[in-house]
């Protein structure tokens, strides 16, 4: 609730459209200390919104306070959308549950009330493809390739859904990955490992490969997650061979050239063997990069089951994720 001094710095920041800790203290003459109090009050409220990074941190108002409650979304229907939201938007601010529905329904020019309705049904209907907490990506690999190599494909979520573009997953993955935020590297890595661990459990995994990068970038992904998901395995050594031009996997459109790509460029040198492999991989698309690098494992005798994951798949058949 906003009442006196607090009401004074909210109606400020209302006017200016949006300031710092130092403005509203030069303004009002209040000690900083008070001044984030207010402010955590009213974003704890609702009533604000901070974006930025210390030390240039500014408040703004809030401009999607709450209108669910207004407009009788069930309870079911909001933890649906307050579990499974999540979009980054054009400015770089990141939106989450329902107050980032709000806004994209908002740019989409949507009512709020039908388009909740229709979300929730559409999330529903990609649920039963997941058991366990991952999605079974073998039957598109079956009617994709002449040969599957890999004994087991999964992914933990669909990168887009119908409609509604990508899921939180898919945006994670994306702008962890494009703009090499270590946060959001970090964040992702903390949201899959509790799906990972089982599955090296339930397949007795004694050995796990990491996809290698094609384009190189100051901070890699895949060696972030590494890092953070530290699974206490051997890991298999895989490496990008260096070709005179670099085609990254995302550029080809054809089911042909990712073959091609995946087996001339992908080298495993490991000499040791293992049991059953576990290979991660940031987005199936196609599947070509996991399917050729298990191929090369069994060929060399490093593994004798690989089992393939990850972080996000699409839905149908050969489908090009080329944005990751």
């Amino acid at each position: 609730m906003k009442t006196g001094k607090k009401k004074e710095v909210f109606d400020f920041i209302a006017s200016v459209g949006h300031t710092s800790v130092d403005a509203i203290a030069n303004t009002f003459g209040l000690s900083r200390q008070m001044i984030h109090r207010y402010l955590s009050d009213l974003v704890r409220e609702g009533a604000l919104r901070k974006i930025g990074k210390p030390p240039k941190v500014f408040y703004l108002i809030n401009d999607a306070q709450k209108t669910a409650e207004s407009v009788g979304i069930s309870p079911e229907i909001k933890k649906t959308i307050n579990d499974s939201y999540f979009i980054i938007t054009p400015s770089g601010e990141r939106k989450e549950g329902l107050n980032g529905f709000e806004y994209w329904c908002r740019r989409q020019k949507l009512p709020l009330y039908k388009t909740a309705h229709e979300y929730a049904e559409t999330v529903a209907k990609y649920e039963p493809y997941k058991k366990d907490g991952l999605i079974d990506g073998m039957y598109k690999l079956k009617h994709t390739f002449d040969k599957v190599y890999l004994d087991k494909i999964f992914y933990l979520d669909f990168y887009a859904i119908e409609r509604f573009g990508k899921t939180k997953l898919g945006q994670l993955l994306l702008y962890a990955k494009q703009s090499q935020d270590k946060n959001l590297m970090k964040e992702l890595a903390e949201m899959i490992k509790p799906q990972i661990e089982p599955l090296v459990v339930r397949f007795s995994i004694n050995a796990v490969g990491f996809i290698p990068p094609t384009v190189k970038r100051e901070t890699q992904l895949m060696k972030e997650l590494k890092n953070r998901l530290n699974l206490p395995l051997p890991e298999i050594s895989l490496v990008k061979a260096r070709t005179q031009v670099i085609v990254p996997q995302k550029t080809l459109t054809r089911l042909e050239d990712r073959l091609e790509n995946a087996r001339s460029s992908i080298v495993a040198t490991d000499t040791k063997r293992y049991d059953n492999v576990l290979l991660i991989d940031d987005a199936l698309g196609s599947g070509a990069t996991l399917n050729e690098t298990a191929c090369k494992l069994k060929k060399r005798g490093t593994a004798k089951k690989v089992i393939g994951l990850a972080i996000t798949g699409s839905f149908s058949g050969f489908e090009v994720i080329s944005e990751v």
